[in-house]
């Protein structure tokens, strides 16, 4: 795709480069938000998670070889950003990043910035009695509606394969909130 290979060039490009960033965190930033507050769900830990992201992109730009889309390798950048944050807090608090979820969620009630209900918070639950990799296939297709081509290039994993992760962690997920 030419206008990304454009894109790319002038985010490269010390002259261009800063009004280029500028507005590739315009794009960015609230698909980003979005995406890693579903994964983290703390808004202030998502804006700690949405810096580093975009402080990482800045940095790595250069080493960006092409051979994703841009959306995906920005997107992939923020998941890992986002799971190592969940994991640096849970060694930091000498516990589990599975218990520093559920806290979370247990404190999403007291959250100014979630809108949901007691429903969302018990789909929140069930979310993470699923596996790493199931919650994270589920909340991309399920809360973002990206493609499982999208999450495919995001993730490194087969359509396939996201297809039975999606289909698992629905089924788990139908059983959860009809026996919880």
């Amino acid at each position: 795709m030419q206008e990304e290979k454009d894109f790319i060039e002038q985010l490269l490009n010390t002259e261009t480069q800063n009004k280029a960033f500028r507005e590739l965190v315009r794009i960015y930033q609230k698909p980003l938000y979005n995406h890693i507050r579903n994964i983290v769900l703390n808004h202030d830990d998502t804006d700690d998670v949405l810096q580093n992201t975009f402080v990482k992109v800045f940095q790595y730009l250069k080493d960006f070889k092409g051979e994703s889309k841009l959306f995906s390798w920005i997107y992939r950048i923020a998941t890992n950003e986002a799971i190592s944050f969940i994991n640096q807090k849970a060694k930091k608090h000498q516990t589990t990043s599975e218990a520093i979820q559920s806290k979370i969620v247990e404190n999403l009630k007291a959250d100014v910035y979630f809108d949901g209900d007691e429903i969302q918070i018990k789909l929140q639950k069930a979310i993470l009695l699923l596996p790493e990799k199931q919650q994270l296939v589920f909340r991309m297709k399920y809360f973002e509606e990206l493609k499982y081509e999208e999450i495919s290039e995001i993730l490194g994993t087969t359509v396939g394969g996201l297809k039975a992760s999606y289909h698992h962690a629905v089924k788990k997920i139908e059983d959860f909130m009809n026996n919880n």
